[in-house]
């Protein structure tokens, strides 16, 4: 693939997402969690108490009990609930894009799509309510730079996106920007535990491959597991799981609220 690892360059806050997005001097923020009467960001009290002392595969099925009776939404559903969890805190008319970072008006759908991180034909669910609307895995995306990730795998390489600068592809995989790679690799697993191929739909599964076209496969796994620990969750990266946890879905992405699980999953 060509290009080597280059280390992080930042530790993300939500309050510097939105000055580098918007151009923001000063943000105070409250998050939906401490408003709401617990810790900012922390799971309900015994949220996780069921998988205590697992590891692998039965870590793995324990977290999937926990997470996988969520609300169901629509796709136009899911459209407007990233109005909520992707919005820009400096000025919440406005969505944050994945892979950019830059802030767009959340009414404006000239200006962003939805883009599916678990590649939509990688198991061909395609905007089927489930693993197609399943807001823990849409961000808002530029439509440019959504087509030209298209369905590729996640791997470093390649030449840089020119809508997008910091993020690089080739002809079979994507490397987002170091913002975002952690959140790539989070979403990706959380696709993994939520989806083992009950109530009819497809078993998701990471491997340490490419070209996985509509197997439902995503990699790189090695890939994966290096930005979740070289990119831990950012404030607006927990904020998000927490509105989705509050509003929409009533489940949580374990690996936000525990990175460290994806080690103890795929040793």
């Amino acid at each position: 693939m060509g290009k080597e690892w280059m280390p992080m360059r930042r530790t993300r806050t939500l309050a510097a997402l939105a000055g580098a997005a918007v151009g923001a001097t000063a943000l105070i923020l409250v998050p939906l969690a401490t408003a709401q009467g617990h810790d900012a960001y922390e799971p309900p009290d015994g949220y996780y108490d069921a998988v205590e002392g697992m590891t692998g595969e039965e870590l793995k099925a324990g977290l999937n009990d926990i997470i996988s009776n969520n609300e169901q939404l629509s796709y136009d559903e899911a459209r407007d609930a990233l109005k909520e969890t992707d919005a820009d805190p400096a000025d919440p008319s406005k969505v944050v894009l994945i892979y950019n970072g830059t802030s767009v008006p959340a009414d404006d759908y000239d200006q962003w799509n939805r883009e599916h991180v678990w590649a939509k034909s990688h198991g061909d669910f395609g905007t089927d309510i489930g693993p197609g609307t399943d807001v823990h895995h849409l961000r808002p995306a530029n439509a440019v730079v959504n087509s030209t990730r298209n369905n590729l795998d996640f791997d470093m390489g390649g030449e840089e996106v020119a809508d997008a600068p910091g993020n690089f592809y080739d002809s079979d995989s994507f490397e987002p920007r170091d913002e975002d790679k952690g959140d790539v690799a989070r979403m990706i697993l959380y696709m993994a535990v939520r989806y083992e191929g009950e109530d009819s739909y497809p078993d998701l599964e990471p491997n340490d491959e490419v070209e996985n076209n509509e197997k439902p496969l995503h990699g790189r796994l090695s890939v994966l597991k290096q930005w979740n620990e070289q990119d831990p969750p950012s404030d607006f990266e927990k904020n998000r799981n927490e509105v989705i946890f509050e509003k929409f879905q009533k489940n949580r992405n374990p690996f936000i609220d525990h990175p460290e699980w994806v080690g103890e999953v795929w040793a």
